[in-house]
């Protein structure tokens, strides 16, 4: 295990390169289980989440080969299990991917709960499981697994109506859909850039999607998938990560790799907090000199303010003037990570999905814990604003979506390390953690 030990109060200066989307490749990963052929995948993050679902895949009978650090050739033809039931998945959420891949692929799919983040309540299947079975597929949930089965040995096309725009449903009943007999229609469905990027994927292997990125999303079921070559779109949640960090620490940072349209919903807000963003074609320039202003943030899907880029910017709030209000509008708790913030003295009162935060003059480091991946991203910008030494645990939490994050900050100025904690912290941590 590892922590990171972050000297704070040095502005950020210089230039960070963003790398391709989490969320866009642990979806495409799965997708590749459609594919018979070999499909070669760039622009991949060098993330444990990734690492996580290609053993996944190998073990299922996959061949995946390094092209390069962020290049794989990914060969599923080969596969012939549809069971994935590896302890492995229950440490992924995106493992949930596999039902709708394998449902499609082989008529039938079994495979463990997932895992990852954890708000403070189970994140449903229940939407996912609708579309399976509005398509022909018998679903049951027992012994930690989900078990689906389509009797006819193929799915068929149905109209399918979302009761929340949920954006792993969208993708699930995506996949699942890509062989089905006939046409697939989902209503109300989630617009994220990721969901356009899966599409986009499929459609490059020869799926016939249409609509991704608005209401609706039609799938016309086709006979077979061929391989190709696809590279995945820049980390909108990275990008917004060290936009909010340069926010809060103060300085100026280059931003490369990143499609601007896609942070407007973040720009918007950093802008109305008195922070300076100037877009070019595929990168932003980022910078904050004078005070921080309070602003009022809801988070909504997509184009709305992201979810996960909710802690972070809490995290800059702690440091406006006056008073902010934070509205989480899409879980039902996702503030685990105020009790951390209040131990450097930041002023922050919950009231269920509010969060109302009344700025302090400074923060102070402390000791702190990542509890989930967003809010371990959130620690270490607190450390980077931070008068003295913070240090930050659980960063297994972060390492799940960050590629290169500690690099990446010491580049531009920050004095941070990621530390080996001693065998006895360790078993400290593991204790009362």
């Amino acid at each position: 295990m590892t922590k990171y030990v972050i000297k704070g109060g040095r502005p950020l200066h210089g230039m960070i390169e963003i790398s391709g989307a989490k969320n866009a490749a642990v979806a495409i990963i799965p997708a590749a289980m459609l594919v018979d052929g070999s499909c070669r995948i760039e622009n991949i993050p060098q993330i444990s989440d990734v690492t996580m679902l290609l053993n996944i895949l190998k073990r299922l009978g996959a061949k995946v080969r390094t092209v390069d650090r962020h290049t794989m050739d990914i060969d599923c033809s080969g596969v012939r299990q549809w069971k994935a039931d590896f302890d492995i998945m229950t440490r992924i959420r995106a493992s949930y991917y596999l039902i709708g891949a394998l449902l499609g692929r082989f008529g039938r799919a079994q495979v463990a709960m997932p895992g990852g983040c954890n708000f403070g309540a189970v994140r449903p299947i229940d939407q996912h499981v609708k579309g399976f079975i509005a398509m022909g597929a018998q679903v049951e949930v027992k012994n930690g697994l989900v078990i689906a089965t389509a009797p006819a040995g193929r799915l068929h096309g149905a109209d399918i109506y979302l009761d929340v725009a949920s954006v792993g449903a969208t993708i699930n009943i995506m996949l699942a859909a890509v062989f089905a007999k006939g046409i697939t229609r989902i209503e109300n469905v989630a617009r994220e850039p990721h969901i356009v990027d899966v599409a986009n994927f499929l459609n490059a292997m020869g799926a016939d999607i249409r609509g991704a990125g608005t209401n609706v999303i039609k799938i016309r079921g086709v006979s077979r998938l061929s391989g190709g070559n696809y590279a995945l779109i820049p980390d909108q949640i990275e990008a917004g990560t060290y936009m909010a960090a340069v926010a809060g620490a103060g300085g100026s940072l280059l931003i490369k790799n990143v499609i601007p349209k896609h942070m407007d919903c973040i720009t918007g807000k950093l802008e109305e907090m008195g922070v300076d963003v100037q877009e070019g074609e595929d990168q932003m320039l980022v910078s904050r000199t004078g005070p921080l202003r309070r602003i009022n943030l809801k988070t909504l899907p997509y184009p709305g303010f992201p979810t996960d880029m909710q802690p972070q910017i809490a995290t800059v709030l702690c440091l406006a003037r006056g008073t902010s209000v934070i509205t989480e509008g899409i879980w039902d708790t996702r503030y685990k990570y105020v009790d951390e913030l209040l131990k450097m003295g930041a002023n922050i009162t919950v009231d269920g999905r509010k969060a109302v935060i009344e700025g302090v003059e400074r923060l102070y480091g402390a000791s702190l814990k990542a509890w989930d991946l967003r809010a371990g991203a959130a620690m270490v910008i607190a450390g980077l604003c931070a008068e003295g030494v913070t240090e930050v645990e659980n960063v297994h939490y972060i390492e799940r979506g960050y590629e290169d994050l500690v690099e990446k900050l010491r580049a531009v100025g920050a004095d941070i390390e990621s530390v080996d904690i001693p065998d006895t912290e360790e078993s400290e941590i593991i204790k009362i953690g």
